[in-house]
């Protein structure tokens, strides 16, 4: 924002933006619909690449509408990619590192200057709200700038160690962090900005060279973010951009001997495909995977009931509950449980849905067809075996009838064996308990596979008893702002434990980026 307006976006502060926000969002949404339709290229070793077939990228919220053509890349495509960024990896590996965060921070300052335009394409390719959509952008932008400050913090990463005592000689030893070599970054559909531009930064700045392969469903974005890349100067063929399946385009890539290294975020299936797909190698390549998450809140008698209520519906409903850091599933203690079940119920009833651009709205569409089906099956599954609150129906009349729209759902009653207390399903659809104690909730809390976020409502002795006991790499407590939802590089770093996530380190914390480089011992040794 302006100096006059000193307001900084983050997913905590979205709620309560100024005007002009809004203003200058309607100026470029109006400017972007203006050019819908436009054909896009992958951009390989700095050219403009076209492929024979072609893909639509459709808007969820009106399928009707297109918003641009892409290109079906196939596996030559890919096989090209990887051989741009190999060879432009020895130069942009020793460009001195101060010169990549010089070209990364220019990145970042473009984004800026175009977070209204890349908003307005993520609201309409994504279906996310205004302040959503402004906000993924935003949270680029500071993880380009996070990973630069990071190599500064580090001085690139080069460290004296001990010197060894050898009479009659000086013998010193140094720690360098080196580049791995040409990184895959597959991305989402749900962060298509921030989960393709936080680990392509931290993978070029450390320097990497790098393949860009959005999701099918938001190739969008990613292209606005590799324009940004190209425009601040980074060489040709150090980032190369490409789109197409990932039966075969991404799977040409995974495949690929020259592929050092790859970070995917997404399914968990797809996630360990991929792990034991690049596991076919000659060595051990890094992974660092982030595999989603079925989120607990636990909320205590001692709560704040009303900030339980605002967070807990805001990160279950939150991008129509496509994040995988989402509220799924809430263990409310029984003195509060009915108190706090009508709060929830009141308060999702409130959420107006519609065309995600407008600025009233809370939730807009899921993203695809195959979503809005898992949608129906669900909640049929849940209407037998729980007690649906609220929710659980397709909206199909008037405004509603050409996109993918649902219903907020809470479910109540729903067996504890039940299988959907378990899977991550990835829409709008939250189940509630009511326990005993808080020990019974914290047992459910961890029964799971995943331990990506959690959140805690209670008292200050029952919050350190919370951080201590939870199973998850992001935890919350007494947050109004979220209840599992709404980290931001250098305040909340965002990754998980168990089957949430390979590496154990969180993206836009401080042990992020050596995970994007390889430790080399210099011992040198001099005669006195």
């Amino acid at each position: 924002m302006t100096a006059e307006s000193p307001f900084k976006l983050t997913y905590a502060t979205m709620f309560n933006p100024p005007e002009e926000l809004h203003t200058r969002f309607e100026e470029a949404l109006a400017k972007v619909k203006a050019g819908l339709g436009k054909e896009y290229g992958m951009i390989i070793d700095g050219k403009e690449r076209f492929a024979d077939e072609k893909f639509v990228d459709h808007n969820p919220a009106n399928t009707n509408e297109f918003l641009g053509i892409f290109q079906k890349g196939t596996v030559q495509d890919a096989h090209d990619a990887v051989a741009a960024a190999k060879k432009a990896f020895y130069k942009w590996s020793h460009t001195p590192w101060q010169e990549r965060v010089a070209l990364i921070r220019k990145a970042a300052d473009l984004i800026d200057q175009r977070i209204f335009e890349i908003g307005a394409a993520v609201a309409l390719e994504v279906g996310k709200n205004r302040m959503e959509a402004l906000g993924d952008v935003a949270e680029t932008a500071d993880l380009f700038r996070y990973a630069c400050d990071s190599m500064e913090k580090n001085n690139g990463f080069i460290v004296e160690m001990g010197r060894d005592p050898l009479t009659g000689f000086q013998s010193t030893n140094f720690s360098v962090l080196r580049p791995y070599g040409v990184w895959l970054v597959i991305s989402p559909f749900n962060f298509p900005a921030a989960l393709t531009g936080g680990p392509s930064a931290a993978a070029l700045v450390t320097g990497n060279t790098l393949i860009m392969k959005p999701a099918t469903d938001t190739p969008w974005t990613a292209r606005l973010l590799a324009e940004c890349l190209r425009d601040a100067g980074i060489p040709d063929g150090v980032f190369n951009y490409v789109t197409g399946p990932g039966s075969t385009l991404g799977q040409a890539l995974i495949d690929h001997p020259d592929i050092a290294g790859v970070t995917f975020t997404g399914s968990y299936d797809v996630g360990m495909k991929i792990y034991r797909d690049f596991a076919q190698s000659r060595w051990v390549r890094p992974t660092i995977l982030e595999l989603g998450g079925k989120n607990p809140a636990i909320v205590s008698r001692h709560a704040n009931l009303e900030d339980a209520a605002v967070g807990i519906v805001r990160s279950a409903f939150g991008l129509q509950g496509q994040k995988c850091s989402a509220c799924s599933r809430v263990f409310i203690e029984e003195p509060v449980y009915d108190e706090l079940v009508e709060r929830l119920v009141a308060l999702t009833n409130k959420l107006t849905i519609g065309d995600p651009t407008a600025r009233n709205v809370y939730m807009g569409p899921v993203i695809n067809a195959s979503s809005y089906r898992d949608y129906q099956n669900f909640a049929e599954e849940l209407h037998q075996s729980g007690r649906v609150l609220t929710g659980g129906k397709i909206l199909t009349e008037g405004e509603y009838a050409k996109g993918y729209f649902v219903t907020p759902t809470l479910v109540a009653d729903l067996p504890a064996d039940h299988r959907l207390w378990q899977v991550e399903m990835f829409v709008p659809i939250t189940t509630i308990a009511k326990v005993s104690n808080l020990e019974e909730a914290m047992t459910r809390a961890n029964e799971v596979m995943y331990g990506l976020t959690a959140g805690f409502y209670g008292s200050p002795e029952e919050v350190e008893w919370f951080f201590d006991r939870i199973e998850a790499g992001v935890t919350y407590a007494n947050r109004p702002q979220g209840a599992t939802t709404g980290a931001w590089p250098g305040f909340q770093p965002f990754g998980g434990w168990k089957a949430s996530g390979a590496s154990g380190k969180n993206a836009g914390g401080v042990y992020y980026l050596p995970l994007y480089m390889h430790e080399q011992i210099r011992t040198l040794v001099k005669r006195l």
